[in-house]
C-alpha cells in the first residue's frame, strides 16, 4: 500500500484520495496511463535484489519477508497486469470469457489482486499437436489468476535462479537453447572428452509432479499454491478434479518445474566428485534444458548401473519416471538428437559437429507445405509475409551450428515448392511465362521470388500504383551468417548486482547481430533504453515505432522523428496527447536529446 505514494505523474494527486492504492472508479481511465512505469520497475529489482542476496546468504526468515512485502506492493501488482495484458495469450480468456483491454479493467485488476478470500477458477482444457502426432493438454487460467500468478513469480524467480543447476538452461532469464548447445560443444568436443551419453527424457513431465513435494519445497504462499494446484479444468462442460501435475499454460508453472528438478546436477556431483585432475569422476555430466536432459560420461557402464539409478530414484521422489521409449544409451560416433540439433563426431580425427536434425527438418518441409495448401489462391505478397517469419526463424534458430550446406539444401527444396505452386495456378501458362511473372534475376543471382513487379522482354515494369516502394522478396536462408553462440557464463545471475554489467554486454552484442534497419539504428540511439519509462528494450519484450510528431500532423518517416517505446508505454503517451495534457512528443525531446 505505501508504495503508491510517488508512482503517479504530477496533477493527479487527487486521485489519492481514499485507500491509496484504490484509486476512484471515477478516474479508473486515466489512472493505468498515470502509473510511473519507471519508478514500479526500478521498486520491483530492487525488492528481487534484495531476495537473490537473503537466499545467497541462507536467510530464510528475510527471503520469506521480502517476497511477502513485495506480493503486497502496488508495483508489483502493477507489474503483474502489465505483464498479463501485454503477452501474447493477453487475447485469449479463461472460463468467464473476460480479457482485460481497457485502462479501466487494468486498474480495476491491480485494485482487487491480493484479497485475502482470492480463490481460483478452474482452469479451460484446450489440446495443442505434438510433433509425434500426439496432442499436449494446454490450460488456460482465467486473467485474475494469470495476474495472480504473475505477481507471486516476482517474488519466487529471484530464488529459482539463485538456487538453480548451473547447467539448466529451459525457462530461465537470460538463458536459451542455444546455450544448452554450446555447452554439449564444450563437453565433448576435446579428444579427450567423455564417448558416451545419456539421453533422458521426462515422461509426462507437467502432469505428473508430486502435490506434497511441491507444497513442501516451493518458497511460496502455501494456501495459494495448494489452491492452484487442485483448481481443477472443464472440458466439454464437464470439471476434472485435478491431484498431481501443474498446469501446462500457467504463467508460474514453468519456475515450479525448475525447481522441481533442480538438484539434479548436484546429485550427480555429490557421487561423481570433482577429482585431483580437475575433472568429474567418470567425465559425468548434466545439460538439461526443462525436461530433456544428456547426461555424459566414459564408459556405457558409468551410465547404465550408476547414473540412470541414480536419477531415477531422484525422479521417483517428486512422482517422474524417464520414459522408456525416449531415454537411451549412444556413443559419440552414432550422434544423438538435442533441442533440435544433431550432435555427432565424424571421421578418424573425431571432429564434433552440430547440425539441424533430421527430424527438425522434417517438421520445418511440414510447416512449408501446410502453409502452400492454405495460400493456394492468396496474392504472392501475402504469400511471401507469411513464409519470410517462417523461413527466418528457423535459419535464425540454426546460424550458431554447421548449417550452411542445410541451408543451402532447404533453399533449393522451397524453389521447388514455389515452383509446383505457381503452375497448380497457371495450368494452361508455359515455364518461361510463369518464370517472368513470378521471379526475377538480380546480379548473379536468379529465381528470386518477388512480388509487385514483371519483367516483359527485359524490361522491369511496374504495376499501377506501386510508387517506389521496395519489393515483397523471399529471403534466402543462404544469406543467414553462421555465427557462434557465445554462452553465458554458469554462475551468472540477472537478479545478483554484480553481474548486471555482464548481462547489458551480452544484450548490446546480442542487439547487434538480431537487430536490422532502422530498429537497429534507433536501439543504438537510444542506448537500449525506452525514454519513456526508462526500461530496457531488449528481444523477450515486444516494442513499437512511435513518430514524435505524427504523420497524421505532417511528421515524416524518418529516424529523426522515431523513437522505439514499450506497447505499454506507447499507448499511456498517446492517452496523454488525446486528453490534452500535454503533446505526446514533448516528454520525449529530454529524453532523446540526451542520447541523440
Amino acid at each position: 500500500m505505501y508504495e503508491m505514494e510517488g508512482l503517479l505523474q504530477p496533477g493527479n494527486v487527487d486521485m489519492l484520495a481514499g485507500s491509496p492504492a484504490r484509486p476512484r472508479p471515477g478516474n479508473a481511465t486515466t489512472a493505468w496511463h498515470d502509473i510511473a512505469w519507471a519508478k514500479v520497475h526500478r521498486r520491483v529489482r530492487k525488492f528481487q535484489a534484495r531476495i537473490a542476496k537473503a537466499v545467497k546468504e541462507g536467510r530464510w526468515r528475510a527471503v520469506r519477508r521480502l517476497q511477502r512485502l513485495l506480493t503486497r506492493s502496488f508495483s508489483a501488482k502493477a507489474l503483474a497486469v502489465l505483464r498479463v495484458t501485454e503477452n501474447r495469450g493477453r487475447k485469449t480468456p479463461g472460463v468467464d470469457g473476460v480479457i482485460w483491454n481497457t485502462p479501466e479493467a487494468k486498474t480495476d485488476a491491480v485494485s482487487a489482486l491480493g484479497k485475502r478470500d482470492y480463490r481460483p477458477q478452474p482452469l479451460r482444457r484446450i489440446y495443442i499437436p505434438k510433433s509425434n502426432g500426439k496432442k499436449r493438454p494446454l490450460s488456460i487460467p482465467v486473467m485474475a489468476d494469470r495476474a495472480c500468478q504473475a505477481l507471486h513469480r516476482l517474488g519466487l524467480e529471484p530464488i529459482a535462479e539463485t538456487a538453480a543447476d548451473p547447467n539448466s538452461y529451459g525457462f530461465r532469464k537470460e538463458r536459451s537453447t542455444a546455450d544448452a548447445i554450446e555447452q554439449c560443444y564444450n563437453l565433448l568436443a576435446r579428444k579427450c572428452a567423455p564417448s558416451w551419453v545419456l539421453e533422458g527424457d521426462i515422461k509426462g513431465c507437467f502432469d505428473n509432479f508430486d502435490f506434497d513435494w511441491i507444497l513442501s519445497h516451493i518458497p511460496m504462499d502455501r494456501r495459494i499454491l495448494e489452491s492452484w494446484l487442485k483448481a481443477g479444468f472443464i472440458e466439454n462442460k464437464t470439471l476434472f478434479p485435478t491431484s498431481a501435475g501443474v498446469p501446462q499454460g500457467g504463467i508460474i508453472s514453468p519456475t515450479i518445474s525448475n525447481m522441481v528438478l533442480d538438484g539434479m546436477e548436484r546429485l550427480l556431483r555429490e557421487h561423481f566428485p570433482v577429482t585431483k585432475s580437475k575433472k568429474t569422476k567418470h567425465q559425468v555430466h548434466l545439460v538439461r534444458y526443462a525436461d530433456d536432459f544428456i547426461v555424459t560420461a566414459d564408459t556405457r557402464e558409468v551410465l547404465e548401473y550408476e547414473v540412470k539409478p541414480l536419477l531415477e530414484n531422484f525422479l521417483r521422489e517428486r512422482g517422474l519416471e524417464l520414459s522408456a521409449e525416449k531415454t537411451k544409451i549412444t556413443h559419440i560416433r552414432e550422434g544423438f538428437d538435442f533441442l533440435g540439433q544433431h550432435i555427432r563426431k565424424y571421421g578418424p580425427q573425431e571432429k564434433l559437429l552440430t547440425k539441424p536434425s533430421r527430424s527438425n527438418q522434417r517438421q520445418f518441409r511440414e510447416k512449408i507445405r501446410k502453409l502452400l495448401s492454405q495460400l493456394k489462391t492468396a496474392p504472392q505478397e501475402m504469400v511471401i509475409g507469411k513464409l519470410n517469419p517462417v523461413i527466418r526463424g528457423w535459419a535464425n534458430y540454426h546460424c550458431h551450428v554447421v548449417s550452411k550446406r542445410v541451408f543451402g539444401t532447404m533453399d533449393h527444396w522451397i524453389w521447388e515448392r514455389l515452383w509446383h505452386w505457381c503452375r497448380r495456378r497457371h495450368p494452361k501458362k508455359n515455364g518461361h511465362w510463369i518464370a517472368d511473372r513470378y521471379f526475377v534475376r538480380e546480379g548473379t543471382r536468379g529465381w528470386i521470388f518477388q512480388a509487385s513487379r514483371r519483367v516483359v522482354k527485359g524490361q522491369i515494369v511496374k504495376r499501377p500504383g506501386d510508387k517506389d516502394r521496395p519489393y515483397p522478396t523471399l529471403c534466402f536462408m543462404a544469406d543467414t551468417k553462421i555465427n557462434r553462440h557465445i554462452k553465458i557464463k554458469q554462475d551468472a545471475n540477472p537478479y545478483d548486482a554484480e553481474w548486471e554489467l555482464y548481462f547489458e554486454q551480452r544484450m548490446t552484442r546480442k542487439m547487434k547481430t538480431d537487430l536490422r534497419g532502422k530498429p537497429r539504428t534507433l536501439w543504438f540511439w537510444q542506448e537500449g533504453i525506452c525514454p519513456e519509462c526508462n526500461e530496457r528494450l531488449d528481444l523477450y519484450r515486444s516494442w513499437e515505432v512511435h513518430h514524435v510528431v505524427y504523420r497524421c500532423r505532417g511528421g515524416p518517416d524518418k529516424l529523426d522523428n522515431l523513437v522505439l517505446l514499450h506497447p505499454n508505454c506507447h499507448r499511456q503517451l498517446h492517452s496523454r496527447d488525446t486528453a490534452g495534457r500535454s503533446p505526446a512528443g514533448e516528454n520525449l525531446t529530454g529524453s532523446l536529446s540526451r542520447v541523440r
